[in-house]
């Protein structure tokens, strides 16, 4: 053989051999990879070949899905009242991908989940019927929400402190999951570069300083710890307090208000901040950090199904920050969820019941897979004695102190009000917080709702003013 044929005969069999080995590569290694790529569109195309399971409030499903007239796609996901339910569902995409409950429950809304397959699914690989996720969400209490807060800036969530059902989470603004769902790029970058950030769920996921709120936790730490033994026995607490290792005073938003050596019931009525962060370095940092923790603060795995941000008491304080810290401020922050937590547990004689936002899972047949009502766990935070206490207290708030706002006819409503400091020297409008619960008929709610912009006046921002009304119309709902 001519020795430059039988060399370009060796060079092709050695391409040939290099793409049966790419080829082999490819397939037996890189195969799942590929198939699983976000680019990859027969993904796309084979997710909505078919229409998705439901999300389903109040007996009704909530989203749904609809034939396309055009494309390579035979559906595509539709939401029925979809800002409304925004915070809750999250949006499933074609082009965007899944968030929120649409995300957590892919597989099950879309069939591939293997608890829904049958034996002949398994023999023939066959996509099973999709299933369902049946949420706890009170239409009537997450409408009252909504409404509530209207084109204010905010969140609230409320939850059964009896079950741990979570009843309402409401993010505003909000936006309709219908506009991104068939990868409208416009929509998605108007949404996404909204100064005001309507796709950020700031009730599970913008942990922000929860201001006085947090004075709850403080006195729960006092109580257990037996540095007082009631809510009505008086503080050593001088007015204003000096600040440990510094030259600053912790004074007080109402000068007039009797806060000095007040009692925790009248320190919460007004407010006062030189009990609270005197009461915080009496106790010191790590018996303040202990009992946020048991309320859940730290714990980066808050699932509900849906992964809520970090609440963050901070560690390795001075004693003066340690005193900031007392009053919510500082680097401690709370999402609305972890604050309906404290409320919840204070309301629920001291138990926290964990919260969820998610009943059950069934198939496409409504037979149950999951129920998560059942599974909940129960965890003593403080003794019902110390719970019995600051319900008292917080009843005080609400009838004669800074939370009148949430009173409600034929009700027993207990609160805190917060008003929390940002931005450099407070130079920006604070966040209004309040905490909240509420039992009538047998019936009971913890509320936290957060208002971070208004149209209000700086000089008129307050927690009772602003959110205190959220709560109390989000209670009502919840109590009727």
């Amino acid at each position: 053989m001519n020795k430059t044929i039988r060399r370009a005969s060796v060079f092709v069999l050695l391409l040939v051999f290099a793409l049966l080995v790419r080829a082999t590569w490819v397939q037996f290694y890189e195969g799942q990879a590929l198939a699983d790529d976000k680019n990859n569109r027969r993904n796309a195309i084979e997710l909505y070949s078919e229409p998705l399971g439901n999300i389903v409030v109040g007996g009704e499903a909530v989203t749904g899905s609809a034939p396309m007239k055009s494309g390579d796609l035979a559906y595509r996901r539709t939401y029925t009242d979809g800002p409304l339910y925004a915070a809750v569902t999250g949006y499933s995409s074609q082009a965007f991908g899944a968030t929120q409950l649409e995300g957590i429950y892919r597989d099950l809304l879309d069939g591939t989940d293997n608890r829904l397959k049958s034996v002949l699914d398994t023999v023939t690989n066959k996509r099973s019927d999709p299933g369902n996720v049946i949420t706890t969400i009170d239409p009537d209490v997450q409408k009252a929400a909504y409404d509530a807060l209207g084109d204010k800036k905010g969140a609230a969530v409320a939850i059964d402190p009896t079950t741990g059902k979570i009843l309402a989470v409401v993010s505003t603004p909000s936006y309709d999951p219908s506009r991104i769902t068939t990868g409208d790029s416009a929509a998605w970058e108007q949404l996404t570069e909204e100064s005001d950030k309507p796709m950020t769920n700031r009730a599970l996921r913008q942990p922000l300083p929860p201001g006085s709120t947090f004075k709850l936790v403080v006195a729960a730490a006092a109580l257990e710890d037996g540095l007082y033994s009631s809510v009505d026995e008086r503080t050593d607490s001088p007015d204003p307090y000096d600040l440990p290792l510094s030259s600053d005073e912790l004074t007080n938003e109402n000068p007039s208000a009797p806060c000095e050596n007040a009692s925790i019931r009248v320190a919460l009525q007004y407010s006062c901040n030189n009990v609270f962060g005197k009461m915080a370095v009496d106790l010191g940092q790590d018996k303040v950090r202990a009992m946020a923790e048991k309320f859940g603060f730290n714990d980066d795995e808050q699932d509900v199904p849906v992964r809520a941000y970090e609440s963050v008491y901070p560690s390795d304080m001075d004693d003066a920050q340690t005193a900031l810290s007392g009053i919510g401020q500082f680097d401690v922050t709370a999402t609305p969820l972890q604050m309906a937590m404290v409320s919840a547990a204070i309301a629920n004689d001291g138990k926290l019941v964990s919260p969820h936002m998610v009943s059950q899972i069934t198939d496409s047949s409504g037979d149950v897979l999951q129920d998560y009502d059942d599974n909940a766990s129960t965890e003593e935070i403080v003794s019902s004695s110390t719970a019995e206490q600051l319900q008292s207290a917080m009843q005080t708030v609400v009838e004669e102190g800074t939370g009148t706002n949430a009173q409600i006819s034929g009700a027993t409503v207990g609160g805190k009000t917060g008003t929390a400091q940002h931005g450099e020297n407070n130079s920006k409008t604070p966040y209004a917080w309040f905490t909240s619960y509420g039992k009538a008929d047998g019936k009971e709610v913890a509320v936290a709702v957060v208002v971070e912009q208004s149209d209000a006046a700086r000089s008129e921002v307050s927690g009772n003013g602003l959110a205190a009304p959220v709560a109390q119309a989000v209670m009502e709902a919840a109590l009727k």
